[in-house]
């Protein structure tokens, strides 16, 4: 049984190139449904990488209770005040609470791609927010000075926005801003906003109230104890979330959407490649019904014929797996995009094809490849011997 598999097996990959332009049609066929699959799903991980590496165990959000997301919630100075006078939150060297008090609001930028305008979002912020967030470094230029109208521009926005360079002059609400510097925060997602200080743009706006407080916690393990101070206090009716809580809230929707988008396009190209390789195993097991019929007729089983028949099918889908993974991989992999987040305003974030994804479209290829090899190998094995070998 052994040497009889290996025997056919052997002769079948031999005659491939005979049978070039039918092989090709799978292998096309199969990488197209992974590069688009994996290319798809690629935005969703980099979506969600990128929202997910904006959240910290260690820090915590409150926005104005029943509020979704930053740009919905409004908190008044008071509340602030009280907020970060708190227990459980983090101290400075000078005995202060390392948290900020945020203004956020959304702005207009051209697309460097098209010039089409974009909703950025701007944030205003306070003196701790280095102290904050540990991952934010300056990479250009220097940090925005109070009082004054100036920004820093996260790297994703400046590789995705027009006039958002160093020394650039932006206009909003009949005010002009100056670009000062760029910084990265580990292309998390505030790396697509605008930031400045919380006053200027509060007044700037004409906004009197801040939409989120953000607070380092002395531990991940006080969270619970900074959150019930908050929630039992009466003057206060906010609601108060791990910061990867809040992100990851904020992502859920948009990844599902991707996932779906990517698994229906995905599955149904998946389909028409699966009939390709089910009509191209069909011709050639008709193109090699004598030749099966001779190996049948001289004492060869059934099942090596049939081995045969799923070795090609697999081997040819597992190329084409490779390749529309290679493609999607080489194409798509680190390119940078946006979409709009939850606050309404664009999120950057790159493309990621991860080893999953890569894995994920190679299994797809194979499942393909052995649906697309089933019936014409159980054709091969019930090809009648005598009919087959007088119409040759």
């Amino acid at each position: 049984m052994f040497k009889q598999t290996s025997a056919v097996v052997a002769m079948n990959l031999r005659a491939l190139p005979q049978r070039a332009g039918a092989s090709s049609v799978i292998v096309v066929g199969i990488a197209g449904v992974v590069a688009v699959l994996v290319s798809v799903l690629a935005m969703a991980t980099g979506f969600h990488k990128t929202v997910a590496n904006s959240g910290n165990p260690d820090r915590a959000i409150v926005l104005r209770g029943g509020s979704q997301s930053e740009i919905n919630s409004s908190i008044s100075r008071d509340n602030a005040l009280t907020i970060l006078d708190a227990a459980g939150i983090r101290k400075d060297g000078d005995g202060k609470p390392i948290g900020t008090s945020d203004v956020v609001t959304i702005v207009n930028l051209p697309k460097l791609a098209d010039g089409a305008e974009s909703n950025v979002t701007l944030r205003g912020t306070g003196a701790k927010f280095a102290a904050l967030r540990p991952e934010f470094r300056l990479i250009q230029g220097r940090m925005f000075q109070p009082a004054v109208r100036e920004l820093i521009v996260g790297e994703a926005a400046l590789k995705q926005f027009k006039g958002v360079s160093v020394g650039s002059k932006l206009s909003f609400r009949e005010s002009e801003w100056t670009i000062v510097g760029v910084f990265s925060t580990g292309a998390d997602n505030h790396e697509s906003e605008l930031i400045g200080d919380a006053e200027t743009v509060q007044s700037a706006f004409r906004r009197t109230a801040f939409q989120s407080i953000t607070v380092m916690l002395e531990s991940a393990a006080t969270f619970d104890t900074f959150k019930d101070q908050l929630t039992t206090n009466p003057t206060l009716t906010v609601d108060v979330k791990r910061e990867q809580e809040y992100y990851a809230e904020q992502s859920r929707g948009l990844t599902k959407l991707l996932n779906f988008l990517g698994y229906f396009v995905g599955g149904i190209m998946a389909i028409g490649a699966m009939f390709g390789a089910l009509n191209s195993m069909y011709s050639a097991v008709s193109a090699r019904s004598i030749e099966i019929a001779t190996l049948r007729a001289i004492g060869f089983g059934a099942m090596p014929v049939v081995i045969s028949i799923f070795v090609e099918a697999l081997l040819l889908s597992l190329l084409g797996g490779v390749v529309g993974a290679a493609l999607a991989w080489g194409f798509f992999n680190g390119n940078a995009v946006s979409t709009l987040g939850a606050n309404f305003s664009q999120v950057v974030f790159r493309l990621t094809v991860s080893p999953g994804l890569i894995i994920a479209g190679i299994l797809l290829a194979c499942f393909i490849g052995i649906l697309g090899g089933l019936f014409p190998a159980i054709r091969a094995a019930r090809l009648p011997i005598a009919a087959a070998l007088r119409a040759g």
